[in-house]
């Protein structure tokens, strides 16, 4: 699943392990959802997108729907 979680972190100045931090997972895994390899669960889906104050489809691109 294609997402925006490079720029968004990178726009507030944000490390990997800082956003693994807020989110409570491990740097690895922060690195293979930017990387598209590794899809997040829903609720962490969801937790990524309220750590961004952004809506879950502004975070993740459904790539169906293209």
């Amino acid at each position: 699943m294609k997402n925006h979680l490079k720029s968004l972190r990178a726009e507030r100045g944000w490390t990997q392990a800082h956003l693994a931090e807020k989110l409570g997972v491990s740097r690895q895994t922060v690195v293979a959802i930017e990387k598209g390899k590794y899809d997040p669960s829903l609720p962490l889906a969801f937790s990524i997108a309220r750590v961004f104050g952004l809506a879950i489809e502004q975070v993740f691109i459904d790539e169906s729907r293209q």
